[in-house]
């Protein structure tokens, strides 16, 4: 079995008019933009509004692709601007598609799926790495404090603070204060 063709050979066949490898580039990528676009709260009739708009631009900038390599980043991010864009513009009206298996144990409405986008999720995991390297660099004083008052699912006080810490009560306020000025230092 041979494996299928790469995106620069299927790019390069499509802008000689190949059909074939047009309907295999749209195969190849469809499931993700779909993907993207439902996880961005579209209905399934905006969804294909948006995968035809991304299919659309593709054809236009065919002759202007230098990366073919980089085509799935392209579509990838046109699909998530497209849906941005679509939500913007429905902004104003809620288009519910009605749930093929209305049970009556609740609204019989498809509600979009709250969690982010994977670029999202992505950029909110990479960020809070940032933050955790630059907690590690700090010096143990500052580090412990942070910590305490900021992992803690509820803020210790003060007075615990001073305990668990061994710190007088008057300079936790001020230490703080330079403990995150050291850490904004790292994150720049």
């Amino acid at each position: 079995m041979t494996s299928p063709p790469d995106d620069a050979v299927l790019i390069a066949r499509c802008r000689e008019g190949d059909e074939t490898a047009w309907t295999a580039l749209v195969h190849r990528y469809q499931r993700l933009v779909y993907a993207i676009v439902m996880r961005a709260g579209l209905d399934p009739h905006a969804a294909a509004d948006v995968f035809q708009t991304v299919f659309s631009r593709l054809v236009t900038h065919l002759g202007r692709i230098q990366q073919p390599e980089r085509l799935q980043a392209w579509i990838v991010t046109t699909a998530k601007r497209e849906a941005l864009l679509m939500r913007a513009r429905n902004a104003r009206t809620t288009s519910l598609t009605r749930d093929e298996e209305g049970d009556g144990d609740g609204p019989d409405f498809e509600v979009a799926d709250p969690a982010l986008l994977p670029e999202e999720e992505l950029s909110e995991l990479q960020q809070a790495d940032r933050v955790r390297r630059a907690l590690d660099r700090l010096d143990e004083r500052c580090r412990a404090l942070l910590l305490l008052l900021f992992e803690a699912e509820v803020t210790p006080s003060y007075d615990e603070v001073a305990i668990r810490l061994g710190m007088a009560i008057g300079s936790i306020g001020p230490t703080r204060g330079r403990c995150i000025a050291k850490l904004r230092q790292l994150l720049d």
